[in-house]
Formats: C-alpha cells, structure tokens, sequence
C-alpha cells in the first residue's frame, strides 16, 4: 500500500521512479489486511493524516479503472470501561476539531447502530459515520496501473539484496536482477523494514507480529448498512464481507515473528468473546481465514522521515496495523520529503529520532 501509493504520487509528479517488490505487490500484509478506513484516532497527526487519506478513499472512484469497494458505513468502538470512555471523549473532541463527525454514544444508540451487539456492560460508544472498509487489493492495483501509466518502472519477484552506500550517499541498489543506479530510496518495506534500514546502517525499530482473520458462513437477516464494529476491551472486529462477516482479535500470547501460518490456538478466546458480546456471529459457521502480519512499533505510531547522516534513505513504516488506511495521505508525503518541499501534514513528530529522545507519541486508538 504505502510503496505504490509513493510510486505513483512521486510518478505524477514527473520523477522516474522503480518500485521493487520481492513477490506480488499487495502480497505482504496489505493483502491481507481487514480493510477498515478510519479517522477515530488519539493522536491529531493520526487524525490529520486519515483524514487526508478518506478524502483519497471517496476520490477514488473519479479515476478510470480503480474500483476499491469503498463503502461508508461507519466505524463503532463499544466501550465497556470508564477509563476508555475518557479516551474516547477527548478523541472525539480532537477530531471534532478537525471537522469530523464522530460522536459517542449511549448504550441504546450502540446497540441501534450494531444490533449483533449485546451485553449489559456496554456502558458507551464512538462512532463516526464517514468512515468504514475498502478493499486493499484494489487500492494496490489501482495506485500501481495509475503508477505505469504515467511512467513508473514496477518490478515484481525482485527481491533486493543490498544498497550501496559511497561517502555518505546512496549510489545504488543491487536486486537480484540487477541494479539499479539511484541516489534516493524510500523503505516501505512493512513488517520487514528492520532488515531494509539495516543495509544502510540504519536500525528501524518494527517488530512483525501475526494477526488472524476469519471468515464466517453467510448468515441471514445482517443488516445491509452495519458499521465495522469493535470491542475495544477485547480487540475483536468485524465488518460485513459478502453474505457473512470478517472478524479478528489480537492474541495477547502472540510472539513476535514472521509465521503467517494459520492456527487454531486463538480461536477459542476469539469465541469466548464473540459468545459474550455477538451470540449470533458464534452460531455461524466458518468458511476460512488467513494471517498477516502487524509492523509494531514501540509506540504504535508510524515512523515516516529521512535518515540523518545518510543521503538520501527516506522510510514510511511502523503503522501498527494502520498502513492502509493511511497510505493514501502518506504517499503524498513521501513525494513532498523527495522533492524538499514541506508536506501538507508535518510529519516531524513521526521521525525516527523520536526513539533517542524518549518524545514517543503513543497512539491510544490501537485495535
């Protein structure tokens, strides 16, 4: 997501651009994403930059070709603790400010907005009416189809082994194709981007980490505009997908790793939830699933910037289960850092000096 929507924003723009992919674009974990489109953030540069990307999201379908499913049905978080109703009141404030309509919630209006909910904890809700799902692979296609046709060179099954470095400055990359002689490079590479900083000397803290998706048996009667809905307490998701549902919920016994193999070991504290607060999704039969992998850093907030002390090596990763929904703002920005002109969101806050000063910006919205 966030490498083709550089690709193409810098190819617009008239710069000669060559994205390297080691397998099929999408196939990382922009592939298997949830697809959730969201503004309900903590942080005002997460707002800002999700922000930017909806309106991306809605203008999508001006251009020939790109159909991404985008449908706004809202995002609901059902809140159950009084210290995240508190979060979420000045979340909301926050994003008030900036023009969104989100709102909280009574008990009852949660309930009206997502009848599968169900629970006599349930104390509050968020919810923002703007927001809702798209699907990856198609904002990955269409970013890469706009991206040739206005000249981008996009290599797929090319695996990069090396960039060399002389005198401070990046003279090129060595695939195993080739190389390709460049004095810029921007690392997008997600859950794997420790090993890509790492070839310039450069330690990118993102540490990958399965997340798992399951896909239930069409079920009857689901509302025709039901909002992606969350258990924040819990983590566990879901949206409509065709005649069922998609959902998921973090693992607190997750390792850190690069497996994306499927397992049955989380399923039933997924279920245990689902019984307690969507009896009606654990009557429903399930029909598949996949894994992906989260880019978790230290404060679940994106590093995006330009490395000190070598020029140029640009990066945007880190963003904790938020790279999709963000990419569209987010190649804007790289192709504004690339041609040196201030970007339309400052993105200062997010550089990876953050680490060495202990100035973390820590993202409370995290699912």
């Amino acid at each position: 997501m966030i490498g083709t929507s550089a690709a193409f924003h810098l190819a617009e723009e008239g710069v000669d651009v060559a994205l390297v992919e080691r397998a099929e674009l999408g196939s990382g974990s922009t592939s298997r994403a949830a697809g959730g489109v969201r503004t309900q953030f903590s942080d005002a540069l997460n707002v800002e930059i999700a922000k930017r990307s909806l309106d991306a999201f809605r203008d999508f379908g001006r251009r020939p070709g790109w159909e991404i499913d985008f449908d706004q049905v809202g995002y609901l978080f059902v809140l159950n603790r009084e210290a995240d109703i508190e979060e979420f009141e000045r979340s909301v404030a926050l994003q008030n400010e900036q023009g969104l309509p989100s709102r909280m919630l009574t008990t009852g209006e949660v309930r009206d907005v997502c009848p599968l909910v169900q629970g006599e904890d349930i104390l509050a809700g968020a919810f923002s009416p703007c927001d809702g799902t798209a699907a990856p692979e198609g904002v990955v296609q269409g970013y890469a189809f706009a991206a040739r046709a206005h000249g981008a060179e996009i290599r797929v099954n090319c695996e990069v082994l090396d960039i060399t470095i002389g005198g401070g400055e990046i003279t090129e990359v060595v695939t195993e194709h080739g190389s390709i002689r460049t004095g810029t490079v921007i690392c997008a590479a997600g859950a794997w981007s420790r090993g890509c900083g790492a070839m310039v000397g450069l330690d990118l803290p993102v540490t990958p980490l399965r997340r798992q998706i399951l896909f239930t048996e069409a079920m009857d009667g689901l509302p025709a505009q039901m909002p992606m809905t969350i258990d924040f307490e819990s983590s566990f998701y879901f949206h409509r997908e065709g005649p069922g549902l998609l959902m998921g919920m973090s693992d607190p016994h997750e390792e850190p790793g690069f497996s994306v193999e499927t397992t049955d070991d989380w399923i039933p504290g997924l279920m245990e939830v689902v019984r307690r607060r969507t009896p009606r999704i654990a009557d429903a039969g399930i029909r598949g699933g996949w894994a992906g992998l989260y880019e978790i850093t230290p404060d679940h907030n994106a590093i995006i910037g330009e490395a000190a002390g070598i020029s140029r090596f640009l990066y945007a990763t880190g963003f904790s289960g938020h790279g999709f929904l963000q990419g569209p703002a987010v190649g804007e920005i790289l192709r504004d850092l690339v041609l040196r002109r201030p970007p339309s969101v400052d993105v200062a806050p997010l550089s990876l000096e953050r680490f060495d000063t202990s100035t973390l910006r820590p993202e409370y919205n995290v699912v």
